[in-house]
């Protein structure tokens, strides 16, 4: 009687342990589903996809400075494909944001610090929409999704219109004073195909970057996912972006 309860013991403990395993692996796409209706990742393999923890960004402007260098964005002011802002919340409750240079130098310090009951560093970036606006606008067809999930812009097509740069509500998009196309952040298409990190995660010290495949449970970006509360940008436009954010102030726009 007691070899069979011992049985019994062990079936039911193997059985809960294989259980709790495949609820770890499940939960990174359960967490990140609901800011999709369907998500891609379930039926396409990799499917690439962005975090950014904003309590551990300290703007030292390094991601910045990698893409510029990494995707031969100019150097001139206002030319972006990440950037970083500095939110600053004060005790009257307003709430300033500033980004000397996209964030590119650092930050110097807020001369009223007195006054300011939380600062925090919010870097930006392609959303990695799954329903893009600005792929939607363009009338040729420069703008599009790769298979891997990553929207990106085919710059022998680019007539150099600019809808799309209206059209993204991030405000993520460009036009290069050079090249007459529009430009953006490509995830370093370039650098992921080879097996490397985007330039930006490659250089952050904290990091605060993370890149990953959502189809696969146990990648940094799904496990991070998994454990953290996370956010996106401007949910109601209904753009179901890939990029998620834990420590998303309400503030933040």
């Amino acid at each position: 009687m007691r070899r069979l309860d011992r049985r019994r013991f062990l079936r039911t403990a193997l059985g809960a342990v294989v259980a709790y395993a495949a609820s770890c692996l499940a939960a990174p796409l359960a967490r990140a589903q609901r800011f999709f209706r369907a998500p891609p990742w379930k039926i396409r393999t990799p499917y690439w996809g962005f975090a950014v923890d904003i309590t551990k960004c300290i703007g030292c402007g390094k991601c910045v400075d990698a893409c510029k260098t990494e995707n031969d964005v100019p150097r001139e002011p206002f030319y972006f494909r990440t950037w970083v802002e500095r939110y600053a919340i004060r005790k009257s409750g307003e709430v300033t944001v500033d980004s000397p240079n996209g964030g590119l130098d650092g930050f110097e310090p807020m001369r009223d610090e007195d006054s300011i009951v939380k600062a925090f560093f919010v870097p930006k970036l392609c959303n990695l929409c799954e329903n893009s606006p600005c792929i939607q606008v363009c009338p040729v067809g420069a703008t599009f999704k790769t298979e891997d999930g990553v929207v990106l812009i085919d710059r022998k097509y680019c007539i150099g219109c600019r809808y799309c740069i209206q059209a993204c509500p991030y405000g993520t998009r460009y036009y290069h004073p050079t090249l007459k196309v529009a430009d953006k952040c490509s995830l370093c298409y370039h650098r992921i195909k080879r097996g490397l990190n985007p330039a930006c995660v490659e250089v952050c010290p904290t990091d605060a970057r993370i890149f990953g495949d959502l189809s696969d449970p146990r990648s940094p970006l799904s496990r991070f996912i998994a454990e953290n509360p996370v956010q996106v940008l401007k949910p109601a436009m209904g753009t179901q972006p890939k990029l998620a954010y834990k420590g998303l102030d309400r503030e933040v726009r």
